[in-house]
């Protein structure tokens, strides 16, 4: 019975992501072109909104848990665990204030209703992974970005996804290069926990019910630090919320 109800909730929710990707598309190309770049950015608030709360139809719980105070007079680089494609929405709308750019891959940038062309259009890092020249320019010019502008990036250290939430380790080169183009920037951790659970074979069907939880930790100051300690550290806050070893 509850195999059946996943399937009947799965169902509901990816009509209703599918349809809000193709109506926010429009929305986000008429917002550009007509009133430009914070119009756009205000329709991708509301996009990220719907995508995270519309899990409701499946029955999940989303909780964020704040632990620190992010300060918003300097840039920040968010560093999260990636656990499924579902953490990128509430992700986005929890850290929106902070205008937050993602370091995403080059697939993602093209094809996708809404979220490539929020992708090409907000500023994100949009890397090549096969090309790592032109993955640090990304990355470096968005850091840059953030250090001008005092908003935010978010990246994924562990470089892929891992639903079963065992970490892989972190990989310090995107968080060097941010911080070498905003030396000021802070490190905040970000923990997410249950998303992998909740769609361990990928998109479908997801599990019904599943606990969401992300949690914003302690800020961490990268200055006169390594960046290989700086990220340990993190990690090791992430893990101890997640409550799973680093494989």
């Amino acid at each position: 019975m509850k195999k059946l109800l996943d399937y009947l909730l799965s169902c509901i929710y990816l009509i209703h992501f599918g349809f809000t990707l193709l109506i926010f598309h429009v929305a986000q190309v008429i917002a550009y072109n007509v009133f430009g770049k914070e119009a756009q950015r205000s329709v991708v608030n509301v996009l990220n909104f719907l995508l995270a709360y519309g899990l409701y139809f499946t029955g999940a719980s989303i909780t964020l848990r704040k632990r620190y105070e992010i300060p918003v007079n300097r840039p920040i680089i968010f560093v999260a665990n990636h656990q499924s494609s579902f953490d990128i929405s509430p992700v986005y709308w929890f850290l929106r204030k902070y205008r937050p750019r993602f370091v995403s891959k080059v697939e993602l940038a093209k094809g996708i209703p809404s979220i490539s062309y929020n992708l090409r259009k907000s500023g994100a890092a949009i890397i090549d992974r096969k090309d790592g020249k032109q993955a640090i320019t990304e990355i470096a010019r968005l850091g840059k970005l953030i250090h001008d502008e005092k908003a935010s990036a978010i990246i994924f250290p562990e470089g892929t996804r891992t639903a079963s939430g065992i970490m892989k380790p972190f990989v310090t080169g995107g968080v060097a290069t941010l911080l070498k183009r905003a030396p000021d920037a802070l490190i905040v951790p970000v923990a997410i926990d249950g998303t992998g659970a909740m769609n361990p074979k990928g998109v479908f069907p997801l599990k019904s019910f599943s606990k969401l939880t992300f949690t914003i930790l302690p800020g961490i100051e990268p200055a006169g630090r390594k960046v290989e300690e700086v990220l340990a550290e993190a990690q090791e806050e992430i893990r101890q919320v997640i409550a799973s070893p680093i494989s």
